[in-house]
């Protein structure tokens, strides 16, 4: 029984304590005035009276009730009922105002004079009837206010004194009804009946949660059910007080059986408002009066009740309920609380009604019972008991739930059973006997139900009604009793607040008193009612197993895997070791599933006899081996026990050593996390104890009753009784039992926990402990070092920590060493049995003597191994597989012989054997390094592939990365050292040294790979060594002749470094030095060397700047490939200056000849003729690095030239563009010199044609006139474009120059036949600021600039910035944005990473092109190609171009040869590629050896591939024009290869005059010494190109003099295969004469072995990443070339070389196709330059029985006469869809048609084509080649005609009709009237169409 109310309280309002107009409120009476022992009196109930504050108001307020909940320090909540009602008082403030002084008095707030307070009845009680309560407040108000008679001490003292039962019985008889109904009265002629709930610890929630649910939805409630599981804070905000309350008790009733533990606050007063800032989770409510102060916290899921709105800040993830559960949730909730959802599409919806409020809320708590029943199923399986007696102590062991729940990666569940809910759920329902409720039952004996219905909502509903049912009856045990008899007071009192009402008295508090104690004394003397709590054995339900096979994940095939698993164990115990090793690798990939694994724990246990296996070395290393995989794929939680199963198997398998030392299993399977995780070790020793007790209690009872006990229901019968029905057993008995028995049970039961604490404290020094104690590996690779950081003892944590670094320790210090892994392994035990021996119940004293044997038992353990490790040392190394000696290249010399190291996967997948194949990698090998490359060489692990051999090397120059990395094999135990290599070849090694390589050994590689990578010097580099090792260093000194004068110029340039690099490198911004410092000192740091500046370089002679021996060497710079180029373009001759032609505009100048104007340019230039030499010397410092304009080609048509330099200084661009003319405050040489630029310009600008033709108009009416007459029409076509162009290039709202075709409308789109890739709108878009007309072109002002400019000047945006454009100056500034270096570099990391991935991403968002994407590679790409093809646009049209971006060497370098290469075709053949990269690249100064951090100092400057990128675009031009060039893919490749490689010299160093200064440059010519080190590489591929096809294009048929506009959107761009093919049958192929003496060799081998296999298949298969592709499958004319050569060696001639042989078959093919009588197609794929006329971008031709496929991407259109102006023309836009034969025609025939004048009348082959709205005319019906074509669009009608002059003759006058059209009138004759009509139907009929 217990006391309804334990506390009666008045509270009111406090009028002497006021702070700032703050009230507070005070106990006014207390009853009983002392406190019952029980239940002390809860602190500050006057707070939560008025939770929004006490205040005083001037009208009457109606009267309220809500229940606050309190919980004091045991947890216990009380309740607090609270009745508010509101007195009148006389104003207190106006008391006040009396006494205070008036001065002080506030002006004029108009007081009432009566104001109302607050008054509070509080009931206190631990029981929570609100309804009750509310009555009983209620009544003694009424009692009150209406005067009743009976006295109101008689009402609150029966209130004090009722007295209740609990919780009614289960079984209603009369004694029961009586004792849960309980009438009571307070004695004043009232009634209540109070029900109480049949069982107790099912919560009470009235309609609480259906009202929870109808407030803020079904996914809002989901939420803050979930939220409050995994312990998030959650606050409910409403105005109501009472809502707040129900609000909580609903959440609090859905988590049953979960039982909620932390801060439980239903209504918080705004004092306490600083409670929401506390740490730990809670569910509280506030009034939403204080909204604003919950703002800011940041971690607080707020739900607001009366909004409907839940929300959750971003910092907090609440973890959702596994699915399917989830979703199955939401629909039976939305049936109960929606049902007509279900039915509103029908048509006749049937009437469904929701249930009533209180039937709802059970409804929805039952499937909340229904939802934990199916969270927990088998829960109980997963109890540990380890104590029965004399409390059983019960642990849960939450990763077996886990895994047979298959559940073991979901986030909710894992935070659930986590939390403090949980383990108080286990400690309260774990106990084996007890009292049961509704959930044990569901949760035991409806899991079938559960599952079979679970994917039937109305199945489902039916039970959620029963359970519903159920949780109401016990709520409401006799619904029909309801007999209340309350008084309310009278309205007219409720509503009165005129006539002054009497305050509520003061009650006599000795009445009362008299009241409760007399009650208590009756009850002492009553005999004590005991209602006996019914206990039972809790039911376990069905096993877990039985559970979860339907959903658990099986793996596929996998009986087939598990028969492969056991047949291995069966061959390793038959001794059968070549079986079981064939096995392995399908035994390892087997056991990644978790069926194989928990077959291979049975196996192998099968193989132990009394706890021991010998096995010989192979088995055990196997058994091994097998055990380390399974560990290796088990997570640390070890969910499915597989690590507990091998637990004793690892102290079972061992081998002799030797006399008397055994090595057991674990000694090798230590390295597994598994092992240091101390859940794993408590679980497994819980487990352990628990089947010892079990069969402790089995063994007292005697044999029969064990037999009879076997269960029924259970036919595999594998536990004959469970621990925990046992221990219910035992429980039940305890109290019959003497206490002697007793005694005897508590103290075997304490000694078995004992005895386990002792052998789990060696099993775990057995696995703590590694092998090696002296190495200290434990606290390297273990989580025991972190395990440690959570104790307090920090000295012995850096201590352990300080030992870690010293790893490989002299012996001197080994005792040292082991005793400190020793220490660690004793804390690591010893806070183990702390744990295990406390919550077991193990006495003092035996923990003690626990802690005093610990330290033994390592000790001795350590003893043990260290004769293991001793004898293990001394064991026969196992075979390994003899490593394979590399080929070198002649002149290579090894540097350190093979180590012996694992290849390792990487991100790659096709190599492992994962996407299909087989499993090349891991490969087992060594890696070599030689002066020149990094390989490895091997054979893959895997025995299957053994026979292949895996080659992966790259050269040593082209290392980027290098990274240590501790890499734990598949097959081994140990982890090892590793490196990860990367190479800007894009290839990665991953590689593992084997034990038997010293990680000093591994240190010197490293050494020697960071030696070799970063020589000190270029000639350290593989191209200057070769060969000739020894003498290297000698020979470098002996090449400096003249030392005293180079020394001397260093000299110079250093203390010149030093004298201007203080002043200006620390600061950011540049400011150039004065103008008279200008002149000695060169003005421009930047990270480059400064070149010698003038004054100090005319003191030297020739002589110093160049070696003495290369005195002669001026002549060869003739020679050099500038000169024959400039020659080639009619640039000027180096004739003597008086026969030099002075009507050239341009010479080649010598200023440059002693690199003093400028080092990084060649030594001869290219200057307009009028220009003298010593205005370049001036010009030149207004340039970065001195690189001032030059010419570097010029276009033959329009004799446009491109120029390139740098960048100006920042100080030149401003001088130059502001005002030439204006006078400016600069010293006059700062004018000159800006005045002598500006004359430059004029003198390139006056060196055009089409200038010195227009010279002298400066009108531009003038202008635009010569214009529109010029003739060149397939110019105007072109106009369009460059607008665009120039918009989508400098991309940005400046002020673009833009083009307009004349007459306002556009010409066609095409350009010279190619359609453009620009689409002119989305020019316009990009650059954003003239609106265009209609039809796309842009406004005419722009396009009247845009003609103006002789020059445009590409120049970059960040740095002319302020320039100002002179619109009467013939010369524009283009500014762009130009990708800068960091940029470059950083994009090239990131598309190394994305091509060549080091692991495989755990990310699946983060594919290959995504990262290809974010690696913004193509974007750069796109930017260059834009850039060049707009440059060619101008040089097209007429104006010549200057490239000036950064220092003239990246980007520059880069724009000016793709735009030769896409200009001119010469450069698209081998000399002129060669030419090209010769002038632009190498003689043009571009930094290879910087830009390719080649050497020591450039090391930090990283590698940054510029040139990679120029060969990148021109692959993509090479991809959409594969006819153009003469050269292959191959080639390209080839190169981006070597320039990295430093195989040759042609791309080292700077500029031609650091290659001088080396004498590299002309060297190659005359002292060829060894003629088998090429030392250029384009000697090379001359040589190479002789012996085979590999770097020809077959395709190669150029158009004369076409220039290329290839398509440049990032989406037209392909990744290079260069970038992801790999060839690991051989290594790169580009190493000629190691790919082919492999090959040679081969057919040698072969003829030795005799053939007796019969007839042998010629398939053979091709792997992807193994084979050399182009070898293995050649391309047809590769191929027959090569059965060419064959043939030839076979019958004895002289081989013919293929180049040969190709012309040959070319000339023949020419000559046979003019024989021809028609031009057809020719029958030839390739030899089609004949017909360049009919040549595609990128077509393919194939003969075809007469009719003629034409398979063309774009095509030019077969227009003869397409119209200049008027409207586009339709037939360009329809050019695309050519076909010859099969075309639209949809009308056709003969007619005859009058020529020009004079010419006669011609029967012609006429077809209408509606399709391109188009009349087409053929000589005859079977001609391919359209004569001409009418453009509907320009006719204007269709007359009947006359017969003109020269007519056919008898034809009837009707038959001719002529076609007028806006140029011209067709006249035409049809064969008869008829036809004639027919014909200009047809024609009308198109046009009326149109």
């Amino acid at each position: 029984m217990a006391r309804l109310a334990d506390y009666f309280v008045v509270v009111g309002y406090d009028l002497d304590k006021r702070v700032e107009g703050e009230g507070q409120g005070r106990i006014l009476q207390r009853f009983p005035e002392k406190e019952w022992e029980d239940s002390p009196f809860p602190q500050g109930v006057e707070l939560f009276c008025q939770p929004s504050g006490w205040q005083l108001v001037p009208e009457r307020q109606p009267t309220s009730f809500f229940v606050a909940v309190l919980t004091d320090i045991n947890s216990e909540r009380h309740y607090c009922a609270c009745f508010t009602f509101w007195e009148g008082l006389d104003n207190p403030q106006l008391l006040k105002a009396s006494e205070v002084d008036e001065a002080d008095e506030e002006p004029a707030v108009i007081r009432p004079a009566q104001v109302f307070g607050p008054k509070s009845l509080v009931v206190v009680s631990r029981l929570d009837y609100t309804e009750v309560f509310r009555n009983c407040l209620g009544l003694i108000y009424t009692v009150h206010v209406d005067s009743l008679s009976a006295p109101l001490e008689t009402v609150v003292g029966n209130l004090l004194t009722c007295v209740i039962p609990i919780a009614g019985g289960s079984q209603p008889d009369q004694e029961e009804i009586e004792e849960s109904l309980r009438t009571i009265t307070l004695g004043a002629g009232d009634r209540q009946v109070i029900q109480t709930p049949i069982n107790d610890s099912l919560p009470v929630s009235g309609s609480s949660v259906a009202q929870l649910f109808r407030q803020l939805g079904i996914l809002n409630v989901l939420c803050l059910f979930c939220a409050a599981l995994t312990e998030h804070k959650i606050l409910f905000l409403s105005s109501s007080y009472q809502r707040l309350t129900d609000a909580c008790r609903g959440l609090l009733a859905i988590m049953f059986p979960l039982k909620y533990s932390f801060t439980y606050v239903p209504i918080l007063p705004g004092k306490l408002l600083e409670v929401l800032s506390t740490p730990t989770p809670f569910i509280i409510g506030v009034n939403s009066f204080f909204r604003s102060e919950t703002q800011e916290l940041l971690d607080v899921i707020i739900a607001d009740l009366d909004g409907g709105t839940v929300t959750i800040p971003e910092c907090v993830h609440i973890s959702p309920l596994p699915e399917p559960i989830l979703q199955q949730t939401q629909t039976v909730l939305s049936m109960v609380l929606d049902p007509d959802l279900e039915v509103a599409d029908h048509a006749f919806p049937p009437s469904t009604q929701a249930s009533a409020l209180k039937i709802q809320d059970k409804e929805i708590r039952g499937i909340f019972l229904w939802l934990f029943a199916r969270l927990f199923q088998g829960y109980r399986w997963c109890l540990h008991i380890i104590r029965i007696h004399p409390e059983p102590v019960i642990r849960f062991h939450k990763a077996a739930f886990l895994g047979q729940r298959t559940l073991s990666e979901d986030d909710f569940l894992i935070k659930v059973l986590d939390g403090m809910a949980f383990a108080g759920f286990v400690s309260e329902r774990g106990p084996p006997y007890r009292a049961i409720d509704l959930f044990d039952d569901l949760v035991a004996n409806q899991v079938e139900r559960i599952q079979q219905e679970e994917t039937c909502p109305h199945k489902v509903m039916n039970h959620i009604r029963e359970l519903a049912e159920q949780l109401f009856k016990n709520e409401n045990p006799y619904p029909s009793v309801a007999m209340h008899k309350l008084q309310r007071p009278s309205e007219i009192n409720v509503q009165s607040s005129s006539k002054k009402s009497s305050p509520f008295p003061l009650i006599d508090d000795v009445a009362v008193e008299l009241f409760v104690d007399h009650a208590a004394a009756k009850l002492k003397t009553a005999p004590p009612v005991v209602k006996a709590e019914v206990k039972s054995m809790v039911p376990s339900g069905p096993l877990l197993g039985d559970v979860v096979d339907r959903n658990g994940s099986v793996m596929a095939n996998s009986a087939r895997r598990l028969e492969v698993v056991r047949n291995c164990i069966t061959y390793i115990f038959e001794d059968k070791m070549l079986e079981a090793k064939k096995l392995m690798p399908a035994v390892l990939r087997a056991l990644k599933g978790r069926a194989a694994r928990v077959c291979l724990t049975h196996e192998l246990n099968q193989h132990v006899l009394q706890n021991r296996a010998v096995l010989d070395d192979q088995q055990f290393d196997y058994v091994v081996r097998m055990m380390n995989c399974t560990l290796q794929d088990c997570s640390h939680m070890d969910e499915h026990g597989i690590a507990a199963a091998l637990l004793p198997l690892v102290t079972a398998f061992c081998r002799k050593l030797g006399a008397g030392i055994t090595q057991f299993a674990y000694s090798c399977v230590q390295e597994h996390m598994v092992w240091t995780n101390m859940q794993f070790w408590e679980a497994m020793f819980y487990s352990d104890v628990q089947n010892h007790i079990r069969a402790l209690y089995l063994e007292t009872e005697d044999g029969n009753q064990q037999n009879n006990s076997a269960q029924q229901d259970r036919p595999d019968g594998e536990r004959e009784i469970g621990a925990l029905e046992l221990a219910s057993e035992q429980s039940r008995l305890w109290p019959t039992l003497s206490k002697e028995m007793q005694m005897e049970r508590v103290q075997k039961e304490e000694s078995t926990v004992f005895s386990q604490a002792i052998h789990y404290a060696n099993r775990m020094s057995y696995l703590l402990l590694p092998l090696d104690t002296s190495k200290n590996r434990l606290l390297r690779n273990t989580g025991l070092g972190d395990v440690e950081s959570v104790s307090n003892s920090y000295v012995t944590n850096s201590i352990a920590g300080s030992m870690a670094e010293s790893y490989d320790t002299e012996s001197g210090f080994e005792d040292a060493e082991s005793s400190d892994v020793a220490n660690s392994v004793v804390r690591f035990i010893n806070r183990f049995v702390d744990k295990v021996c406390n919550e077991s119940g193990v006495t003092n004293e035996h923990l003690k003597a626990l802690h005093a044997m610990i330290p033994d038992i390592v000790q001795m353990h350590i003893e043990t191994l260290d004769a293991v490790h001793r004898e293990s040392k001394r064991l026969p190394p196992i075979q390994k597989p003899k490593l394979l000696r590399p080929t070198l290249l002649p002149g290579e010399e090894l540097v350190m012989d093979g180590m012996r190291v694992h290849l390792i996967s990487d991100g790659r997948e096709e190599a492992t054997g994962l996407m299909g194949g087989p499993p090349l990698l891991p490969a087992e090998g060594a890696i070599f390094l030689t002066t020149y490359r990094l390989m490895f060489k091997g054979t893959p692990t895997d025995p299957l592939v053994g026979e292949q051999v895996v080659t992966r090397s790259f050269p040593i120059a082209s290392l980027t990365k290098e990274k240590r990395l501790s890499v734990t094999l598949p097959m081994d135990q140990f982890v090892q050292e590793g490196l990860q290599l990367r190479s800007c070849t894009f290839q990665l090694m991953k590689i593992a040294f084997d034990e038997e390589v010293v990680s000093d050994l591994a240190e010197v590689f490293r050494k020697h790979m960071h030696k070799l990578r970063y020589p000190q010097h270029v000639q350290g580099t593989f191209a200057f060594t070769v060969g000739q090792s020894g003498k290297m260093v000698v020979e470098h000194k002996a090449k400096d002749k003249n030392q005293s004068l180079k020394t001397l110029s260093k000299n110079l340039v250093k203390t010149a470094k030093r004298t201007i690099g203080r002043q200006y490198v620390t600061r950011k911004k540049y400011s150039p030095p004065t103008w008279e410092n200008r002149s000695s000192l060169q003005s421009e740091l930047d990270e480059d060397e400064i070149s010698v500046s003038e004054e100090v370089d005319q003191t030297l002679t020739l002589s110093s700047t160049m070696r003495s021996s290369d005195r002669q060497t001026m002549s060869n710079v003739v020679e050099r490939a500038c000169c024959r180029d400039y020659q080639r373009l009619g640039l000027g001759t180096l004739s003597s200056s008086l026969t030099r032609s002075k009507n050239e505009p341009f010479r080649i100048s010598t200023v440059n000849r002693m690199y003093t104007v400028c080092r990084s340019y060649p030594g001869l230039l290219i200057v307009p003729q009028s220009i003298p030499d010593s205005t370049i010397q001036r010009i030149c410092r207004c340039y970065r690095q001195n690189r001032f304009p030059v010419v570097c080609w010029r276009n033959p048509r329009t004799k446009a030239v491109l120029l390139r330099s740098a960048g100006l200084h920042a100080k030149g661009v401003v001088g130059f563009f502001k005002s030439p003319n204006a006078p400016s405050a600069v010293p006059s040489q700062a004018d000159s010199t800006s005045l002598e630029q500006e004359k430059y310009l004029h003198a390139i600008i006056s060196s055009m044609p089409s200038y010195s033709e227009s010279s002298g108009r400066n009108t531009l009416s003038g202008f635009t006139s010569t214009h529109m007459s010029a003739s060149d029409s397939s110019d105007k076509l072109r106009q369009p474009k460059i607008g665009a162009l120039m918009k989508q290039v400098m991309g940005t709202k400046d002020d673009v120059p833009g083009t307009f075709s004349r007459g306002g409308k556009w010409g066609s789109i095409r350009g010279s036949g190619r359609l453009s890739a620009y689409n002119p709108d989305v020019g316009t878009r990009l650059a954003g600021k003239e609106t265009p007309q209609p039809n796309g072109g842009p406004s005419e002002a722009l396009f009247l600039r845009q003609q103006r400019a002789f020059l445009y000047i590409i120049g970059d945006k960040a740095q002319l910035k302020g320039g100002k454009q002179d619109s009467f100056q013939q010369w524009e500034v283009v500014p762009i944005e130009v990708c800068d270096v960091r940029q470059v570099k950083n994009s090239f990391k990131k598309l190394m990473k994305a091509c060549v991935p080091s692991s495989p991403t755990p990310d699946p968002n983060m594919t290959f092109l995504r990262c290809l994407e974010e690696s913004e590679w193509m974007t750069l790409l796109h930017r260059v190609l834009q850039v060049s093809a707009l440059v060619v646009e101008l040089l097209d049209t007429d104006s010549s171009v200057m490239v000036s971006l950064e220092d003239g060497w990246d980007v520059t370098t880069q724009v000016v040869s793709l735009v030769q290469l896409l200009s001119d075709p010469y450069y698209r053949t081998f000399d002129g590629f060669r030419l090209l990269v010769e002038k632009e690249w190498l003689s043009f100064g571009h930094r290879f050896s910087h830009r390719g951090a080649q050497t020591l100092a450039s090391q930090s400057s990283g590698f940054t591939p510029v040139f990679l990128q120029f060969l990148d675009c021109v692959h993509q031009i090479h991809l959409q024009f594969p006819m153009e060039f003469e050269f292959s893919q191959y080639y390209l490749k080839f190169l981006a290869y070597h320039y990295v490689s430093n195989r040759f010299r042609t791309f080292l160093l700077d500029s031609d005059y650091e290659r001088i200064e080396l004498g590299v440059l002309y060297e190659e010519k005359g002292e060829r010494k060894s003629p088998q080190v090429c030392k250029s590489v384009w000697d090379y591929i001359e040589r190479l190109n002789k012996k085979t096809p590999i770097f020809f294009n077959f395709m190669f048929s150029p158009e004369d003099d076409e220039v290329l506009r290839p398509y440049i959107f990032i989406s037209n761009l392909k990744v290079w295969d260069f970038y992801t093919e790999e060839t690991l049958s051989e290594g790169p192929s580009y190493d000629w004469e190691l790919v082919r003496g492999r090959q040679e060799r081969l057919p040698e081998e072969t003829p030795e072995k005799p053939d007796t296999s019969g007839p042998k298949s010629q398939r053979r298969v091709v792997w992807p990443c193994y084979d050399n592709l182009s070898k293995t499958l050649p391309d047809a004319i590769t191929k027959l070339l090569q059965d060419l050569q064959s043939l030839e060696a076979e019958l004895g001639q002289p081989s013919e070389k293929w180049k040969d042989a190709w012309d040959k078959i070319k000339t023949t093919q020419r000559i046979e196709t003019k024989l021809e009588s028609k031009p057809s197609f020719s029958g030839s794929l390739l030899m089609s330059s004949n017909l360049s006329h009919q040549r595609r971008s990128q077509g393919v031709y194939l003969q075809e029985s007469g009719s003629s496929i034409n398979l063309a991407l774009e095509c030019e259109a077969r227009a003869t006469s397409t119209p200049v102006t008027g409207r586009q023309s339709t037939s360009t836009l329809y050019s695309q869809f050519q076909s010859t034969e099969s075309e639209n025609r949809s009308f056709e025939g003969i007619l005859f048609k009058k020529g020009a004048l004079l010419k006669p009348w011609k029967p012609r082959w006429f077809v209408l084509d509606k399709t391109k709205h188009q009349l087409r005319y053929y000589e005859t019906r079977q001609d391919k080649e359209c004569k001409g074509v009418i453009d509907l669009a320009e006719v204007e009608s269709v007359i009947p005609g006359t017969p003109a002059m020269g007519a056919p003759k008898n034809v009837e006058e009707k038959a001719f009709f002529d076609l007028k059209t806006t140029k011209r009138v067709y006249n035409f004759c049809a064969q008869d009237s008829l036809n004639a009509q027919l014909w200009m139907d047809s024609v009308q009929s198109c046009l009326s169409d149109a």
